[in-house]
């Protein structure tokens, strides 16, 4: 080799992804969408592997569909099991069809293979089940997604409904998600229309989960949207079984508040401590079962919760003070000649609109009258003692409010109380209790989907590819489950009690995938070369953090160093 002879360094990145690969394998992800995705009339690349490259970009990147390709060229083409050329022809347009590709398949029998096959690969525990539902907003127009047929198939109506994140200013989808009580592993989920109400999606739901699990007899647990006659007398007679919050309308709610306020409930005391913010606190809790059993003979059990007793009492109040501030500025209003509202009507209201809701139990108020006489001469000019004078009288309101004492002691004596209805015959109160209180962690996972997956804004128009792309998400979700689990049931049985992932080394005691991934982001293989010549190869080294953090996901090092 002479001198002059050239190098180049050739440098390509690694990350995370021989991760996300081993865990895909395991689940046969690309295997299986290559037998349920038709094949592209072009032979540059099947959808089945947009999907896949789409799918690890989700896990790790969350890059626009228009920037997927630069975003795979930078990375070693093998961990794609693609070629560079392959690789190459990713854009945004293939990808779209490639999700128009999924939209057309049958996404029911792909979803419940692919988590069939999670379910037996992973051993996970399908005995206890959560629901829950959330608003995935859209900022746009969304004409098209008017829930006619597209290519044979309903599709989805983006349109406005009850907003949960508290933008009726926004277009939404609602989306369901059913995960399991070990590790909160997603193992269902559906799309339905943006003005569609959560109570009649369970029947459904519930029938999806039993076609899935082969049987009836998982525990299903949802909130109170899932409380209606139609839904848990079903769910009874096909042999399930379910907990749900019973709502502060009906009236086993409403029986039991009036029974405690004359007769003595013997409750029994639970002690169980909470994380709460980095400290471990010790709650009070109380469990009670009902003397009174609901119309249809389901159980119903009382849960008292020292926590939610303070919360109640000090919603109250705040409540009650915002009002009085609100009075206060509508007497100042009315003793103003420019500003006063002039009939009793419009008093009445505004006053109505201060005690919306809850507030209107525990204050009320009264308008009175006050005339006030004005006078001013009949006539021009100086007056004197023959000058006549005209009377005019104004009518001026005022308003006061008072707490209804009663009320407000009436409902002190339930504070911190919600009851549990459920058909679960053998279990003990405090198992009932202990089994909903896993439904919080249901909620991390939409808040992951919204937040570290960044699901919204969905920078597509197709509501097809939309619907495809959701469907992705899904698969994300379960993968980034399965790698949390996976590594907190390490920690589990090592009796580990955090792994050293925050900056300075400080321990966690609950990682996500997010966190642990994120220590993998650098890793790279750089070849150095002369002319055509493959003079070296280098490994970014793995630390010793790195090959712990594979031991905990149970993923072998060799995913990483034949890659140099």
């Amino acid at each position: 080799m002479t001198e002059n002879t050239p190098f180049m360094l050739e440098t390509e990145n690694i990350g995370p992804l021989p991760i996300i690969n081993h865990y895909m394998e395991r689940l046969k992800i690309e295997e299986t969408l290559l037998r349920h995705l038709d094949p592209a009339n072009s032979q540059k690349m099947e959808p089945a592997h947009c999907i896949s490259v789409l799918l690890r970009n989700i896990i790790t990147e969350r890059e626009p569909i228009y920037s997927l390709g630069e975003w795979a060229a930078e990375f070693h083409c093998r961990l794609f099991g693609l070629g560079k050329e392959q690789l190459s022809h990713i854009n945004d347009d293939r990808v779209g069809r490639a999700l128009d590709h999924l939209y057309d398949t049958d996404r029911a029998s792909l979803l419940t293979e692919l988590v069939v096959r999670a379910i037996i690969e992973f051993k996970l525990d399908t005995s206890q089940l959560h629901n829950d539902s959330t608003s995935l907003t859209f900022c746009g127009d969304y004409s098209e997604a008017n829930g006619d047929n597209k290519r044979g198939k309903r599709s989805l109506s983006i349109t406005n409904g009850h907003n949960k994140d508290h933008r009726p200013d926004l277009k939404q989808l609602l989306w369901i998600l059913t995960a399991t009580s070990d590790g909160a592993v997603p193992i269902h989920y559906r799309a339905c229309d943006g003005n569609t109400t959560d109570s009649p999606t369970h029947k459904d739901t519930w029938n999806a989960l039993r076609k899935i699990l082969g049987r009836s007899d998982f525990l299903y647990v949802a909130d109170c949207k899932l409380c209606t006659n139609k839904n848990l007398k079903y769910i009874a007679s096909e042999s399930g079984r379910f907990i749900t919050v019973v709502p502060r309308s009906d009236k086993e709610d409403i029986w039991f508040r009036k029974h405690i306020q004359t007769n003595k409930v013997e409750w029994k005391d639970i002690e169980c401590n909470t994380e709460k913010k980095g400290k471990t606190s010790k709650d009070k809790w109380r469990v009670v079962e009902s003397p009174m059993r609901s119309a249809d003979g389901f159980r119903v059990i009382w849960a008292w919760h020292s926590d939610k007793e303070e919360q109640d009492k000090t919603g109250r109040q705040k409540l009650m003070e915002k009002a009085a501030v609100q009075f206060e500025k509508l007497e100042s209003r009315l003793c103003n000649s420019r500003t006063r509202l002039r009939s009793r009507d419009a008093i009445v209201e505004e006053a109505e609109n201060i005690l919306d809701g809850a507030v209107g139990r525990w204050m009320e108020y009264d308008i009175t009258e006050e005339k006030k006489d004005s006078f001013r001469q009949a006539k021009r000019g100086r007056p004197g003692t023959q000058t006549n004078y005209k009377r005019k009288t104004k009518t001026y309101f005022h308003i006061t409010w008072r707490q209804r004492e009663n009320n407000i002691e009436y409902d002190a004596k339930s504070d911190g109380m919600f009851p549990l209805i459920t058909n679960c015959m053998d279990m003990a109160p405090k198992e009932i209790l202990d089994k909903y209180k896993y439904q919080p962690k249901l909620e991390k996972r939409h808040e992951q989907l919204k937040t570290v997956y960044g699901v919204t804004p969905v920078l597509l128009k197709s509501v097809t590819r939309i619907e495809g792309l959701l469907f992705v998400y899904f698969i994300a979700m379960l993968i980034q489950a399965l790698i949390e689990r996976e590594v907190r049931s390490r920690m589990k049985e090592k009796n580990t009690t955090s792994l050293p992932i925050y900056p300075e080394d400080r321990g966690c005691e609950s990682p996500t995938t997010n966190a642990v991934l994120y220590h993998f982001r650098n890793i790279q293989v750089h070849r150095l070369w002369s002319e055509n010549t493959l003079i070296q190869t280098f490994l970014t080294p793995i630390s010793d953090k790195q090959r712990e953090l594979l031991t905990y996901m149970d993923v072998p090092l060799e995913s990483y160093t034949r890659l140099g």
